[in-house]
């Protein structure tokens, strides 16, 4: 990705135009959320990402979708209140985007197109659950379903694509996190 990835228009949870130009130089852990998901409580692992990792240079940034079975219904105001109460989210949120449906955002277009497949978890249940009830995406590289994580350098580039079931705590995530971080 050249550095027009930082200048993608985004808007923040709180409807302000932005792009990710102020994350310049650092590392970005771009993940989709949702709050009505059986992985909504990767929020806390994410939350522990961002607190032990933050002080050197690890933005983690929460992407609201509700292309994964509506799963994430809410407006701006009540994804915010939720982080709140719920989980205590202190890393910054941006508005719900179109990941898997058309038009899809230009983020996910470029971070997809950077790292097509993702690193999966070693367990088939995520994906024999989304088989089973026919919401596995279209795509073979599509995102897979909410909570899937992108990890970006500080140069920009996409160093690594993390399936949805690959916790916050899992020791490869958190590996590639650490050389991203030098």
């Amino acid at each position: 990705m050249s550095t027009s990835f930082h200048d993608i228009p985004l808007q923040s949870l709180d409807g302000q135009s932005t792009t990710l130009g102020p994350f310049k130089g650092q590392v970005l852990l771009v993940v989709n959320v949702a709050s009505k998901c059986g992985l909504t409580p990767q929020y806390t692992g994410l939350q522990n990402l961002h607190d032990r990792f933050h002080g050197r240079g690890l933005e983690v940034l929460g992407f609201p979708c509700n292309d994964f079975a509506g799963q994430e219904p809410g407006s701006e105001d009540e994804i915010r209140s939720f982080c709140d109460t719920n989980y205590h989210v202190s890393f910054p949120l941006f508005a719900k985007l179109r990941i898997n449906s058309a038009p899809r955002h230009p983020l996910y277009a470029a971070l997809i197109a950077a790292q097509p497949h993702a690193v999966l978890s070693g367990n088939p249940q995520l994906r024999d659950t989304l088989s089973k009830h026919k919401l596995l995406p279209a795509g073979d590289t599509d995102v897979m379903w909410n909570f899937e994580k992108f990890l970006v350098n500080r140069e920009g580039s996409v160093v690594a694509r993390f399936a949805p079931d690959v916790t916050p705590d899992d020791a490869r995530l958190i590996s590639a996190i650490e050389d991203a971080l030098g």
